[in-house]
């Protein structure tokens, strides 16, 4: 088999294969080819020297807003992807079936970075979130569209990978936790997963754990107060034990108003990781709070998640709540996306959406990106001398 690409001499951390090594990651026609020590290269193979690096499995942000000019809260998926290591970014109901075909065309099709989506069940997605116009589009119940939401997630299930809902007293208002029960029916109907968005009560968190079924995704799961997963003495309440004994699956999505260091560090202290983690970038968080998944997991990282933990979360893990296991693995014929990072040690200062300031002294950065087994981020690359072709 000839090589399209070898990065070279890279610390490779897997977690899909348990892989910590010093290893080359050989790519070939849009896949991984193969990972090993001192892999051949042929004529013509683009050779990167990345030996002082992380090179892991292309990262996935599991929460995004990227319908860029579609919604006022989307930002542009592959400037953000550049910045900070995505291959894979999941765009969680910018768009609902009234306004997906445009979401596909002119945004996802024309992106060099994978972009899939949970689609809204509310008509127009999330359609007026701005500085200036705030409105729940969950608290409109005449915009609930279950029937068009069951016919473009059918249509379209090459990019559409769950449904979406948004429930709380800022998405949701006066209709409370009924449109959650309106995408769990739609979830059904299609056979997808659904992730469920919680902000302030009502209803309460542990009205919408309730009802989530293996393999949904409660996402802002480390939020603040009100509705946080931790009880006032720092103990993880039962029915969130209950609801991840049973496959419910925990997102961070940290976003502009929904991570706090105070949960964050209750949850931990409790053995409770985080099954995803994920940046929930838009418009209106991409300068901070959140800024962007590799800050988002340098915080966990501080906070004392292992390395490797932290990869797995925003990687298998991700690859595993998408049913996309093609994705998130330097296995041999996963689709040929790698991410390069470092580690850089110092002080660096963290905030969370309440104004706490965590001094960490580890800051994970992006380096470098490869998407469908060429190098793609960035170009030239004076730290990645080519060594070859």
């Amino acid at each position: 088999m000839a090589f399209d690409l070898i990065l070279r001499g890279g610390r490779v951390i897997d977690p899909s294969q348990k892989l910590d090594a010093v290893m080359d990651v050989a790519f070939a026609s849009g896949k991984v080819a193969m990972v090993g020590s001192e892999i051949k290269a042929d004529p013509g193979t683009d050779v990167r020297d990345v030996s002082g690096y992380i090179v892991s499995p292309g990262l996935i942000d599991l929460h995004t807003h990227v319908y860029w000019g579609g919604t006022s809260l989307g930002i542009d998926a592959e400037e953000f992807c550049r910045t900070s290591g995505v291959t894979t970014a999941v765009d969680t109901g910018s768009a609902g079936p009234g306004n997906f075909a445009g979401f596909r065309k002119h945004v996802i099709e024309r992106s060099e970075v994978r972009i899939l989506a949970y689609l809204h069940v509310s008509h127009a997605g999330i359609y007026g979130f701005s500085h200036r116009v705030m409105v729940g589009e969950s608290e409109e119940m005449r915009l609930m569209n279950p029937i068009d939401a069951v016919a473009v997630a059918e249509a379209n299930r090459d990019l559409v990978v769950g449904i979406k809902v948004r429930v709380g007293l800022h998405a949701s208002g006066t209709s409370g936790i009924a449109p959650l029960d309106i995408a769990l029916e739609v979830a059904g109907q299609v056979g997808m997963p659904l992730m469920a968005h919680i902000d302030h009560p009502p209803p309460s968190y542990e009205e919408v754990v309730a009802r989530l079924r293996p393999g949904d995704v409660l996402t802002h799961a480390f939020r603040p107060f009100p509705n946080t997963p931790a009880t006032a003495q720092g103990t993880v309440k039962k029915l969130v034990l209950e609801a991840r004994e049973r496959g419910v699956l925990f997102d961070i999505g940290h976003g502009k108003g929904s991570f706090a260091f105070r949960t964050a560090r209750a949850m931990l202290a409790n053995g409770f990781y985080p099954d995803t983690i994920s940046s929930d970038v838009h418009l209106l968080c991409i300068d901070g709070p959140a800024f962007d998944q590799v800050t988002t997991m340098s915080k966990f990282l501080c906070m004392g998640m292992p390395l490797p933990d932290v990869i797995a979360a925003s990687t298998v893990n991700a690859a595993m709540a998408l049913r996309r296991p093609e994705l998130g693995s330097l296995k041999p014929g996963s689709v040929g996306d790698a991410t390069l990072l470092s580690v850089a040690r110092g002080k660096f200062d963290y905030v969370d959406v309440v104004g706490e300031h965590l001094i960490g002294d580890r800051k994970i950065v992006s380096e470098g990106v490869v998407i469908g087994g060429r190098w793609w981020h960035p170009k030239p690359s004076p730290k990645f001398k080519q060594i070859a072709g």
